[in-house]
């Protein structure tokens, strides 16, 4: 199975809302070789680490696709550009953000002191904002790093983790 996080904080011109760009990226998704084969809920989070920015809404997706991990990262960081993303600083506030969360349960760990794709998605387990949707779409998925329940991933939370299922 291949996930993956899909989230926004910032409205786009011709998307009223962050929820309205997260929707349209879905069907972008659909265009570039990625079939979008399960959505969860989408939830309402506070920006991680806390700041004054707007609170974001996030999702996880699974999909299918012929690309292999590094394409498909490149894939989904076009996609992002496509929507006005840009990456100026850490943590900024965006109008898109897909991440690759896991590829069929694929390890990939870059050499020392190198950037690059890392999977499963390094920061994943510290995130309410993924792991809630994740159990939506796949509750009995298990980290491929140590064996870790996703029931247990999401019980190690610390509790400071604002995110809330949004009633659709």
């Amino acid at each position: 199975m291949i996930l993956a996080a899909i989230g926004a904080n910032l409205p786009l011109p011709g998307h009223a809302t962050p929820y309205d760009n997260v929707k349209a990226a879905l069907e972008v998704l659909d265009a570039n070789d990625i079939t979008v084969t399960g959505v969860s809920s989408w939830y309402r989070s506070a920006p991680i680490p806390a700041s004054n920015q707007p609170d974001f809404v996030n999702g996880v997706v699974s999909i299918r696709t012929s690309l292999s991990a590094q394409a498909l990262l490149q894939r989904f960081h076009r996609i992002e550009s496509e929507f006005g993303r840009r990456r100026s600083v850490e943590n900024a506030a965006r109008t898109l953000d897909i991440d690759l969360i896991d590829y069929d349960g694929v390890i990939v760990v870059p050499p020392d002191g190198q950037e690059g794709l890392t999977l499963p998605h390094p920061r994943l387990q510290d995130r309410a904002f993924v792991l809630f949707p994740l159990r939506d779409l796949a509750p009995d998925w298990v980290d491929p790093r140590d064996g870790r329940a996703l029931d247990d991933l999401i019980e190690a939370l610390l509790s400071d983790q604002f995110c809330v299922r949004i009633e659709e």
